[in-house]
């Protein structure tokens, strides 16, 4: 099997914990079930945050979710001119011969619009 990774990023509502740990399960559920991914064959995750979104960390989130033997990892986005506010990036590598398909939810669609419908 190969090693590859799939990205995924979504638009949080409001800068509240329990929002927050919804938005990282939704975007985690959503890759795992549009890939068809076995969790056993995820590697690690990384996310990343805008510096906007301070209530949780969403490695945190997501530990409790059958995630407690996967590496997780968070790290805070650059803080650019004009960047979306309220949003978590996420890379999920694992082994895996499918072809991936990443998936931006709510408003982080419009970070990626050559491949969001």
């Amino acid at each position: 099997m190969a090693v590859r990774a799939v990205r995924g990023a979504i638009q949080v509502r409001e800068n509240i914990d329990y929002i927050i740990a919804e938005c990282v399960r939704r975007l985690i559920s959503e890759i795992i079930e549009k890939n068809k991914i076995d969790i056993k064959n995820i590697i690690s995750i990384i996310f990343s945050q805008t510096d906007d979104l301070t209530e949780k960390n969403p490695a945190a989130a997501l530990r409790n979710d059958g995630f407690a033997n996967t590496p997780l990892f968070c790290t805070r986005e650059p803080d650019v001119n004009e960047s979306m506010k309220r949003v978590i990036r996420v890379l999920i590598t694992l082994e895996t011969d499918r072809i991936l398909i990443p998936v931006y939810l709510e408003g982080a669609k419009n970070l990626r619009p050559d491949i969001t419908s």
